[in-house]
C-alpha cells in the first residue's frame, strides 16, 4: 500500500509522520449494545465546598440527587489551574506531559509548556469516537494557544480536530455570560451582530447540548454519545441572572467567618472529614488578606454580601443546567444508562483581592507593576454586580469559604488550590455500594476510568504515531469496592510552587526555589494528611529526612514529566515565540464583519501607542459606531452621534466622553490617536481632516486581558463600551455613512511590556552555548 507523508502539529512544532494511504483516524464501529452515554460536566473555579454534598448552604437539588444515587469522592485532586486540569482530563496524561504546565496563553518553548495537546496523545473524545460514540462539546475549551484563536489560525488544536463531532462555546479561558466576547460553532466564529434582551450564555449552552442530543436521536436511536459540558461559570467575571440572584438575597449577611465555620460543621456531619480534622486558623488560612467580618462597616458588608449572592446564583445556575439535562435524558428514557461525572478544574480563586472588585480587568492578567494610585475597584452601585453592566470578582474571604476547610486558592499547591469536588453517577451500574469514597483520585485518572466504564479501549495510535502511555489509571474498581486502593503518589507544580503527595504524606513548597537551590531545593513543608487533612501542622523540622526524601521524589517526578524549567525568576511565561510578531502589524478591517479576535486585537493596542485611520463618506443624517474595542470591562469607541464624533472611553467601569464639532457631508479623513503617557496612562485625541476635534486627556491604559471583546467596525458588538449609548441605540449600526477604509497602525511597544519574543534558532543557540 502506498505510503502517505504529512505533518502534524506536535507541541507547537512541525513533526513528520508516515502512514498508509487510508485516513489516519480510525473507523467508527457500532458501539456495543447497551453502551452508556457519558456526560462530563466541568465547572470553572468551583471551590471544594460549593455544592450541597460537600457542605454548601447553596441549594443544589439536582447535584444532590446525583450524589444520592452515585459516588461522592472526598479525596479528589486536580491541577492548580484550569488549562492543565483540562488537558489532563482529556488525555489521561499528567498536565506537563500533556503540554500544559500553565494556562493556554504562553509558549516559552519547552515541552511541558507548549500549551498544545501532543499529537501522540489521543483525547477521550477521540477514543470514544473510535469506539462508536457521537462526541459533543459545549462551553470553555481553553486548550489552544491564544495566538492560534484568530480566524486565519491553524485549527489543529481546536475541538473538532481533537475528537469532537460538534462544538459550541468560547474557545478562550472565560467570557461574559450576558454578552459573550466571541462564540464559535464547530470551526467558525458565530456571526451575531447583537444579542437579544435577556440573553444568558449558560442557558444557551444547555439548549445547544439538548439540540445535539436530539439531532442524534432523530437519526440514530441507539448510538451512545459523549457530552463534555465545560461551564464558563463560575470563573470571573462572576455573573448571573437577576431572578437567580434574588433567590439568595440576605443569605450572606452573617459574613464569611460564620459561613466557613458552618460549612465545615456540615462536612464533618456528612462524614467528609474525620472528627479530628481542624479548620485552619486565621494565621494559616490567609487571615492577613481577609478582614474580620465584624470589623467591616455596613456599606462594606452590604457590598461583600452582594458579591457572594451573585456567586451563589451562578452555582445555582450550574445546578439548574444539570437538572435540565437530566430531565431531558429521563424523558428520553436514557438517564439510567448515562454516566455523569461532575467536578471542578481547580480550587476557588482569590483574584478579587481582599475587597473584591467591580473592575475585574483592572488587575486580572496584568503582568506589569501598577502605579500606587491605580484604581482596582471602580465604585459602582452594588446592585449592578452580576448583571451585564459590570465585570466583578468576589473577595478573598468568600474564596476561602468556597475552599472550606482548606488553605489557599487556585494556582497554589496547598489543598485549597488542588482539592476539588467529584461526583460520579451511573444509575444502572451493577455496583454494590454507593456513597462516599475517600480514595486518592487525580484528574488524569478520569479518562481511563470513563473508557473502562464505557467498554472502549483507548486508541493505540494517533496520526500513525504510537500513543503515549497514560499517567492516569482507571478507578472503576473503586466504584464497585469501597475498600479498593486509590492512587498513592502525585506531583504538583504551578509557577514554581511545588508539592508531592505520597500516601498519607504531603510535601509542599509554596514559593519557587532559587536557581542555585535547584528543582528539589528551597523551603519545604511537611504534612501528615491522615492526621491533619487541612495542613495545619508543619512537621518539616521534626522529620527532615522525610522532607529530603519527598523533595528528591518530586525532582525525579518533575524530570519524568517535563516540568522543568521552573519559573524561578518570573520570566518564563513572559517569553513567547517570535512568530507572533506578525500579529502586531498594521491591519485593515472590513465593516460589519464579526469582531477581530481578542488576542489579535490586543496585539495592536495593548501596552503601546497606536492610531486608527478612517476614510469616511458622510451623508445627511449619518450616525452609528465607526469603531468599538472592548466592553463594560474596559474599552474605547468612536461613533457618529448627534451630527459629530463621539469618543467614549471606559476605564474599567469609569466612563469618560468627548464630543467633536459637527461633521459636514462628504469625504473626511479621521484619525484617532492613542498616545502612551507616563504611569501607564493614555491620551486619546481625534483629528478630522488634519484638524484637532476631540480629546480625552489622561486615562488609565487598558492592560492584561482588556479590552476583552475584539475590534468591531460599523457597530458595537456584544458587551457595549458605552452603556448609555447602548441603551439608546443598542449596537448602533452605522447608517447614512460609509467607511471606505479603516486601518489600525500599532506604535512601538511600551517600556512596561516585558514580553520576550524568541525564535527557535535563538533558543537552540543559547542551549549550544
Amino acid at each position: 500500500m502506498e505510503a502517505r507523508r504529512g505533518y502534524e502539529s506536535f507541541g507547537g512544532r512541525a513533526t513528520e509522520f508516515v502512514s498508509d494511504s487510508q485516513p489516519w483516524w480510525p473507523p467508527h464501529p457500532q458501539a456495543a449494545p447497551g453502551s452508556p452515554n457519558v456526560i462530563v460536566m466541568l465547572v470553572d473555579d468551583l471551590g471544594f465546598s460549593d455544592l450541597g454534598p460537600f457542605g454548601s448552604e447553596i441549594p443544589t437539588p439536582h447535584v444532590d440527587r446525583l450524589a444520592d444515587d452515585g459516588w461522592v469522592f472526598t479525596n479528589y485532586r486536580t491541577a492548580p489551574m484550569c488549562s492543565p486540569a483540562r488537558a489532563a482530563l482529556l488525555t489521561g496524561l499528567n498536565p506537563h506531559r500533556a503540554g500544559f504546565g500553565f494556562v493556554a496563553h504562553t509558549d516559552p518553548g519547552y515541552p511541558g509548556f507548549t500549551c498544545e495537546l501532543p499529537a501522540d496523545a489521543p483525547t477521550l473524545a477521540e477514543s470514544l469516537r473510535a469506539g462508536g460514540y457521537a462526541t459533543f462539546m459545549v462551553g470553555k475549551w481553553h486548550l489552544t494557544l491564544e495566538s492560534r484563536l484568530h480566524d486565519a489560525a491553524d485549527r489543529s488544536s481546536w475541538p473538532l480536530q481533537r475528537g469532537f463531532d460538534r462544538y459550541f462555546g468560547s474557545m478562550d479561558g472565560f467570557t461574559s455570560l450576558h454578552h459573550p466576547h466571541r462564540l464559535v460553532r464547530d470551526n467558525s466564529v458565530v456571526d451575531i451582530q447583537e444579542f437579544p434582551e435577556g440573553y444568558f450564555l449558560t442557558d444557551e449552552l444547555v439548549e445547544e447540548s439538548l439540540a445535539m442530543i436530539d439531532e442524534l436521536r432523530v437519526n440514530d436511536t441507539r448510538k451512545p454519545f459523549f457530552l463534555y459540558f465545560a461551564h464558563t461559570s463560575v470563573h470571573g467575571p462572576i455573573q448571573a441572572k437577576n431572578v437567580d440572584i434574588e433567590k439568595h438575597r440576605g443569605r450572606y449577611e452573617a459574613g464569611w467567618n460564620a459561613l466557613r465555620e458552618a460549612r465545615f460543621a456540615r462536612q464533618c456531619e456528612l462524614g467528609i472529614f474525620p472528627q479530628h480534622a481542624a479548620l485552619p486558623s486565621e494565621a494559616l488560612a490567609d487571615g492577613d488578606r481577609i478582614p474580620e467580618w465584624d470589623t467591616l462597616d455596613a456599606a462594606e458588608r452590604e457590598l461583600f454580601a452582594r458579591h457572594m449572592e451573585v456567586y451563589a446564583a451562578a452555582v445555582d445556575e450550574v445546578d439548574q443546567s444539570l437538572g435540565r439535562l437530566t430531565a431531558h435524558l429521563e424523558q428520553l428514557g436514557e438517564l439510567e444508562n448515562t454516566i455523569i461525572v461532575l467536578t471542578s478544574d481547580n480550587g476557588g480563586t482569590a483574584e478579587g483581592g481582599s475587597s473584591g472588585t467591580r473592575s475585574y480587568f483592572a488587575q486580572f492578567g496584568v503582568s506589569t507593576r501598577l502605579p500606587e494610585d491605580w484604581v482596582r475597584d471602580v465604585s459602582r452601585d452594588p446592585e449592578l454586580i452580576g448583571g451585564p453592566q459590570l465585570f466583578s470578582q468576589y473577595p478573598t474571604g468568600w474564596a476561602r469559604v468556597s475552599n472550606t476547610p482548606f488553605r489557599s486558592f487556585k494556582s497554589s499547591t496547598y489543598e485549597g488550590g488542588v482539592h476539588a469536588p467529584l461526583i460520579v453517577s451511573w444509575p444502572s451500574a451493577p455496583a454494590r455500594a454507593r456513597g462516599l469514597r475517600d480514595q486518592f483520585v487525580f484528574v488524569s485518572d478520569l479518562a481511563p476510568t470513563i473508557l473502562e466504564l464505557a467498554g472502549v479501549a483507548p486508541l493505540a495510535q494517533r496520526g500513525g504515531v504510537t500513543a503515549q502511555d497514560p499517567d492516569g489509571r482507571s478507578v472503576a474498581d473503586v466504584l464497585e469496592d469501597p475498600s479498593a486502593g486509590g492512587r498513592e503518589t502525585q506531583y504538583f507544580e504551578c509557577v514554581g510552587r511545588r508539592a508531592l503527595v505520597d500516601g498519607d504524606w504531603k510535601a509542599v513548597s509554596p514559593v519557587p526555589p532559587t536557581r542555585a537551590e535547584g528543582g528539589g531545593g528551597g523551603r519545604w513543608e511537611l504534612y501528615d494528611l491522615a492526621a491533619d487533612p487541612t495542613e495545619t501542622r508543619d512537621l518539616a523540622s521534626a522529620d527532615p529526612d522525610r522532607v529530603a526524601e519527598l523533595a528528591e521524589r518530586w525532582r525525579a517526578e518533575a524530570w519524568q514529566n517535563a516540568v522543568f524549567p521552573l519559573d524561578d525568576d518570573g520570566t518564563l511565561h513572559k517569553t513567547r515565540p517570535s512568530s507572533e510578531a506578525v500579529l502586531a502589524e498594521p491591519v485593515t478591517l472590513v465593516p460589519f464583519r464579526p469582531p477581530l479576535e481578542r488576542f489579535r486585537s490586543a496585539q495592536l493596542t495593548v501596552l503601546r501607542s497606536f492610531r486608527v485611520e478612517i476614510d469616511l463618506e458622510m451623508r445627511r443624517g449619518g450616525a452609528g459606531v465607526l469603531l468599538a474595542h472592548g466592553d463594560q470591562g474596559g474599552g474605547y469607541l468612536l461613533a457618529l452621534d448627534g451630527g459629530g464624533l463621539l469618543l467614549s472611553y471606559n476605564a474599567y467601569g469609569d466612563m469618560q466622553r468627548a464630543r467633536g464639532a459637527s461633521l459636514g457631508e462628504g469625504a473626511h479623513e479621521i484619525t484617532l490617536h492613542v498616545e502612551e503617557l507616563p504611569e501607564l496612562r493614555w491620551r486619546l485625541s481625534v483629528e478630522v481632516d488634519g484638524v484637532p476635534d476631540a480629546a480625552i486627556e489622561r486615562v488609565p491604559m487598558l492592560l492584561g486581558m482588556a479590552p476583552f471583546t475584539g475590534i468591531s467596525v460599523g457597530y458595537d458588538y456584544g458587551g457595549p463600551v458605552d452603556w448609555q449609548l447602548y441603551e439608546r441605540h443598542r449596537s448602533y449600526r452605522l447608517r447614512e455613512a460609509s467607511i471606505d477604509r479603516i486601518c489600525i497602525v500599532p506604535g512601538a511597544r511600551s517600556q512596561h511590556d516585558k514580553t520576550i519574543l524568541r525564535s527557535i534558532g535563538d533558543a537552540v543557540a543559547e542551549i549550544a552555548d
